[in-house]
């Protein structure tokens, strides 16, 4: 959900229009909004829709579910849960929604997360060494830092931030911690500096591991795998499943995955099958999408967003096909 820029209170998503122009088809249908958020999305979806419509709306974080539940108290289309989009499939089923017209994902860490010290997600800000999007579950990043063992620091780093001296920052962070606990923002960024011996220029030398440890604390990755199948699963016909990412980690996965489920099953040649057999169920509903320069300009952090949309064919279908 890396996607809001925030001037005091306000918060404005990525894409915000497009995504909800995708999303939207039958205004009185369902709908599920699986990262809340600031609900700048679902404010937006509820306009949307008639008397009729319903949203329900997901988030992690107990900061983004108080909102959601303000929320729900003024529009009673609006219920909000508490759980990961991974559970997307029990959240419908407890709302009694075998099926829903549109299942919205915006990925990753959202500004008002980034902006709490407290919160621990930034290096930019000192506070405590958290990166819990929900704070009820454990480990946080300091707990793991302090007690894993380096091989694994090492990985994570390597494979969730690309970070190519992944191995010499986990080494110093083992060295680090016997001196005394890692438990801070700033005592991590201070420690990755001065491991990496290269510097890119515009970039801090501990963006790279902050997300991967983020990432690897909050199981985004494996929860955007099993979000997805969930999603899909539950699509209508006509339904819509948008996604937007901000990082190459999730981006490769939706892509992957919207692209598989368009082509279809893929058998050995020369098998004799039937074309139904061999015919995918599912569409790409747009070419990936990025942020306009102009809403670049207004939000530095639009800059990496790419959208992609994948709709479960409907029985009539005559719409383009992209790649």
């Amino acid at each position: 959900m890396t996607s809001t820029a925030s001037s005091g209170d306000r918060h404005r998503s990525v894409l915000l229009d497009s995504a909800i122009d995708y999303l939207i088809g039958p205004t009185g249908g369902r709908y599920i909004d699986g990262t809340f958020g600031r609900g700048g999305h679902s404010h937006l979806i509820l306009s949307r829709l008639s008397a009729n419509g319903r949203l329900l709306g997901i988030d992690k974080d107990p900061a983004a579910v108080a909102v959601g539940a303000e929320l729900a108290l003024k529009d009673e289309r609006f219920a909000m849960a508490h759980a990961s989009f991974a559970d997307l499939a029990a959240e419908a089923d407890s709302a009694g929604w075998d099926e829903v017209d549109g299942v919205l994902l915006d990925l990753g860490v959202s500004s008002p997360q980034l902006d709490d010290a407290s919160r621990g997600f930034s290096f930019m800000r000192e506070g405590p060494l958290d990166m819990r999007m929900n704070p009820q579950q454990s480990p946080s990043a300091a707990e793991w830092l302090n007690t894993a063992e380096e091989k694994d620091i090492a990985q994570v780093i390597w494979q969730y931030g690309e970070e190519r001296f992944s191995r010499r920052i986990a080494r110093s962070v083992v060295a680090k911690r016997r001196e005394s606990p890692i438990e801070t923002t700033r005592h991590l960024a201070e420690l990755v500096a001065a491991a990496v011996p290269r510097k890119e220029k515009h970039k801090h030398p501990a963006t790279r591991s902050f997300q991967a440890i983020r990432i690897h604390i909050n199981r985004e990755l494996e929860d955007l795998e099993a979000g997805l199948e969930a999603a899909v699963h539950r699509l209508a016909p006509g339904g819509r499943l948008v996604v937007i990412s901000f990082h190459s980690l999730e981006d490769r996965i939706v892509k992957r995955f919207m692209r598989d489920l368009a082509k279809g099953p893929q058998l050995p040649k020369g098998l004799p099958v039937r074309a139904e057999e061999t015919e995918s169920g599912f569409r790409l509903a747009s070419k990936a999408l990025k942020a306009e320069s102009e809403e670049i300009s207004d939000n530095v952090r639009a800059r990496s967003a790419v959208m992609r949309v994948l709709e479960r064919k409907p029985e009539e279908s005559g719409m383009e096909h992209y790649s």
